[in-house]
């Protein structure tokens, strides 16, 4: 394994010690990783994390799978252009030109928050890919009439939200905390992960329009919901955090209604990021899944 070059000063590179990749998409430089042989397991993060998230996982996995993770244009290692729509759509278009670039068959998909939008797009417009879907507290239909997910978009994606995170960095400051069960687990040098990458104004683009785009992407999201059988059957293994401000019990409900076939773990003491919060568990979980299914 490798490291960007130059590497980040801010960078854990015992953290987080693969070699960065390139991929080049009209809004700029798209980074990812791409560690290991066998077959791959592909990571989607959401807002306002990157790759990094998944570093556990993929160093618990990258023994037996090719796993591949990737950043989206403003978040992480990837280029963060100040004049982009930063819209869901754009950004699931992006990485459904890495995907097909790569040309993977048989793939799991591994995804969190925004990643699930983004990813399952790809997963339903090619299901002949993807092999097994691993689900962590995520959504993949319209909200616009639940008053709960309107009114977070309205404050964190409208003129407040918009001032506080370009100004105070308050998305990856506040809200990323805040969506962790037990705060202490995002100890100040991996919180640093997260908030370096965002360290100028010009760079958080990203962070309020994903919540303004929870009610403004409604017709793409519903979109996407309608082709949901595509997905249906696929093999799904849920990993819930059960203290989740974001997706609570009625979302997960919804997945079980839906994936009637889905094996469901939840974690009484996780938020929006189990995958963080209970990385051992869910390692082993995602490993176990992988090898008998």
């Amino acid at each position: 394994m490798g490291l960007p070059n130059p590497v980040p000063d801010w960078l854990d590179t015992a953290e987080y010690p693969f070699e960065a990749k390139y991929f080049s998409v009209p809004a700029g430089k798209m980074h990812y990783i791409d560690e290991g042989e066998g077959e791959p397991i592909i990571f989607v993060h959401g807002n306002p994390d990157w790759s990094f998230s998944y570093r556990k996982q993929i160093k618990g996995l990258v023994g037996a799978h090719r796993c591949i993770a990737v950043d989206h244009i403003g978040f992480g290692l990837s280029d963060k252009p100040a004049d982009w729509s930063y819209l869901p759509k754009e950004h699931a278009a992006n990485f459904e030109a890495l995907m097909e670039s790569l040309d993977l068959q048989d793939a799991s998909i591994v995804v969190n928050d925004w990643g699930g939008p983004i990813g399952l797009s790809y997963a339903i417009a090619h299901p002949d890919r993807i092999k097994r879907i691993v689900l962590h507290n995520t959504w993949l239909w319209s909200v616009k009439s639940d008053w709960y997910y309107r009114g977070f978009s309205g404050f964190a994606g409208g003129p407040i939200g918009k001032f506080l995170t370009t100004n105070f960095n308050f998305f990856a400051k506040v809200i990323l905390k805040a969506a962790y069960a037990v705060k202490p687990r995002l100890t100040p040098a991996i919180h640093q992960q997260y908030l370096a990458p965002l360290a100028l104004r010009s760079s958080r683009k990203g962070n309020w329009v994903f919540p303004r785009q929870i009610i403004g992407s409604s017709d793409w999201l519903a979109e996407l919901w309608s082709k949901v059988s595509a997905i249906s059957n696929k093999p799904t293994l849920i990993l819930w955090g059960e203290k989740d401000i974001a997706f609570r019990k009625p979302q997960l409900e919804l997945w079980k209604k839906t994936l009637k076939t889905a094996e469901v773990h939840t974690f009484a003491d996780a938020g929006h990021y189990p995958h963080e919060e209970k990385s051992e568990e869910v390692t082993a979980f995602i490993k176990e899944f992988l090898h008998r299914v």
